[in-house]
């Protein structure tokens, strides 16, 4: 990843992570009982939903929804790593609410863009922007995301990415923060 400041992995993710490796696992015959053909997503998905149980995945459109869950199975099944969702669709009143605090605590709606959008031009609005976490399972998501079209979209926020089916496995060029090219 391409940030002044790198984050260190902390041993308790690692942790996290083996334990909620572990509980797939052990989930993983009554998964396979219930839905035979995706048994590892869904024994991922009961595992993961244990691991971040307040995560929303409502309000992301279908093909985002398809390429978040693909991508989280496979990070979990062939690399023993965990990604969350901090947040992903965004009702619109939310959004600018969180355009108008941000612009409050900045100072002004240009600073304020810096990190936040408001909603006419939010993609958490339309339901393909996706927040993740842990640190480690966005530096997973950004090597391995184009395979699933997701792609990270802005040097200064590691954990922002966005379904993008019209890249076509090509990452689009990164820009600085949320507000550059936008007005």
């Amino acid at each position: 990843m391409n940030e002044p400041r790198t984050i260190p992995p902390r041993p308790r993710d690692r942790l996290y992570a083996v334990v909620t490796l572990v509980l797939a696992v052990v989930l993983l015959p009554a998964a396979l009982a219930r839905h035979p053909g995706r048994a590892r997503e869904v024994a991922c998905r009961w595992a993961l939903r244990m691991r971040f149980p307040a995560e929303d995945l409502t309000g992301l459109t279908d093909g985002a929804l398809a390429a978040f869950t693909a991508a989280r199975t496979d990070a979990l099944w062939r690399h023993g790593q965990l990604i969350g969702l901090t947040s992903g669709y965004r009702d619109p009143v939310v959004q600018q609410r969180m355009f108008d605090e941000e612009v409050r605590r900045s100072g002004s709606p240009s600073s304020a863009r810096m990190l936040v959008l408001p909603p006419a031009e939010s993609n958490h609005v339309k339901g393909i922007a996706l927040d993740v976490r842990p640190h480690e399972g966005a530096r997973w998501l950004e090597e391995h995301g184009a395979r699933y079209e997701l792609y990270r979209m802005y040097d200064n926020e590691w954990w922002h990415f966005e379904y993008r089916p019209e890249r076509g496995g090509r990452p689009p060029r990164r820009r600085p923060h949320p507000g550059v090219g936008r007005l």
